[in-house]
């Protein structure tokens, strides 16, 4: 496995989590390709961590499927599986509804100035070509109304699945990343009219109709 040149080390009091993300945007970002070798070793160096939570993170991505865990042998990249795409998208599409269904009318106005704000950086990111700022972007906007219903298992769900389809979010805001940043919109202004039953259907539309794979609705 080489070793990605011009990445900046992860600050070391930052936590674990923050490792998890960073190899899961390298395999989403095609940083690794399917089939390549992880090694903690050398990606405990690359990311100027130590082992422990290289090989935490990469517990947490063969249970979302993104990379293949053979204990005592190795750790690949994953193949892209359009079923188990689909399937991860119908279930994060099902868990974004539930989540927004039940908070609207229940989010403060500092939520909903929050998700606004999260929807222009994500605009700017898009019109930029900033793929990877526009999915922190988009990823922040949906997480508002997670963290406001507390639903531990949701959210458990969403942090096994949400993996997969950042792959096909991806395709997305790179071809027609500014038809995101109208849903997200008309999300947010049904949230604030109070429209629970108009904002979760907006909500579960806004992932169900994510490609499961290049080129190709599921």
């Amino acid at each position: 496995m080489p070793i990605p040149s011009g990445v900046s080390a992860v600050d070391r009091t930052l936590l674990r989590d923050d490792v998890y993300r960073r190899l899961r945007d390298a395999i989403v970002d095609g940083t690794f390709l399917p089939g390549e070798q992880l090694k903690d070793g050398e990606l405990a160096e690359w990311l100027g961590v130590s082992r422990t939570p290289v090989r935490e993170a990469l517990l947490r991505l063969a249970g979302s499927g993104l990379v293949v865990a053979l204990p005592g042998r190795s750790t690949k990249v994953s193949t892209i599986d359009p079923r188990a795409v689909r399937d991860a998208r119908d279930v994060i599409a099902a868990m974004h509804e539930l989540a927004v269904r039940h908070t609207t009318g229940r989010l403060s106005e500092d939520d909903i100035d929050r998700m606004r704000e999260a929807n222009h950086r994500f605009a700017e990111a898009v019109t930029s070509g900033d793929i990877a700022a526009a999915l922190d972007a988009d990823e922040e906007i949906h997480r508002i109304p997670v963290a406001a219903l507390g639903n531990h298992a949701l959210a458990a769900v969403l942090d096994q699945f949400d993996p997969l389809v950042r792959r096909a979010e991806r395709l997305r805001f790179s071809t027609d990343g500014h038809a995101s940043v109208e849903l997200h919109a008309r999300l947010i202004d049904m949230i604030a009219a109070g429209d629970a039953r108009a904002a979760a259907s907006v909500a579960f539309d806004i992932w169900h109709t994510l490609a499961a794979e290049d080129g190709a609705d599921g």
